[in-house]
């Protein structure tokens, strides 16, 4: 049993040690720019087929990397949601959409590398669906779009969805350019990340609430 625990006990932090290095990979790089063996070598497995051995296709890498960091800023999501229950207020429901994610990567420290890998998977049409699965299947995330939902009757199914990638495409670069910058020991205009997400979600509040041109 002793014998069995330890291996389960190295095989995770070889696990963990891969999906470091894949995500930091994969930010500063793409996806699709890195190898296998270079994961492996920055992951310091002597094995070039650890990779695959332990994760299969660079689909199913992306994937649970994502899962890493998703337990936290949907937990984070549930309780936010939970806290404004029944409220009109499109902006309590636009700061559940923000919030989550940005203490999420607060409490990560610096330097990471998690926004910058969602703007690489994001940009790419086959993970992003992908990916997007996990997000449709929250039901932290179901609550709040339902909630967001309820204090905008008015804008049109086509105005929603528009506006809808407008903000995922905001909040990914947004965060991927603070995320960049911290890294690099570069200037930011907000001093924290909780600022920082004050900023986006003023600006998408605005976005929301700004008024339909009818052609």
């Amino acid at each position: 049993m002793t014998g069995r625990t330890a291996r389960a006990e190295r095989v995770e932090v070889t696990r963990d040690h891969i999906l470091t290095a894949a995500e930091r990979l994969f930010a500063e790089h793409g996806v699709f720019s890195v190898s296998n063996r270079q994961i492996s070598e920055a992951a310091g497995q002597g094995n070039t087929a650890a990779v695959g051995y332990h994760f299969g296709t660079k689909t199913h890498l992306v994937r649970a990397i994502v899962r890493k960091h998703s337990e936290s800023i949907e937990r984070r999501r549930a309780q936010m949601v939970t806290a404004i229950d029944g409220s009109d207020d499109v902006r309590d429901w636009v700061s559940c959409m923000v919030r989550p994610v940005t203490e999420h990567l607060a409490q990560l420290g610096s330097p990471t590398w998690y926004a910058r890998f969602l703007a690489q998977v994001g940009t790419d049409p086959a993970l992003y669906k992908i990916t997007s699965e996990d997000y449709r299947a929250s039901h932290a995330l179901q609550r709040n779009i339902e909630g967001f939902n309820r204090c905008l009757p008015a804008l049109s199914p086509t105005v929603r969805a528009e506006r809808g990638e407008m903000m995922r495409q905001l909040v990914l670069h947004t965060c991927a350019v603070r995320e960049r910058a911290l890294a690099d020991g570069a200037p930011t205009p907000r001093k924290s990340w909780h600022d920082a997400a004050t900023g986006l979600i003023d600006a998408l509040v605005g976005m929301w609430l700004a008024p339909v041109t009818r052609d």
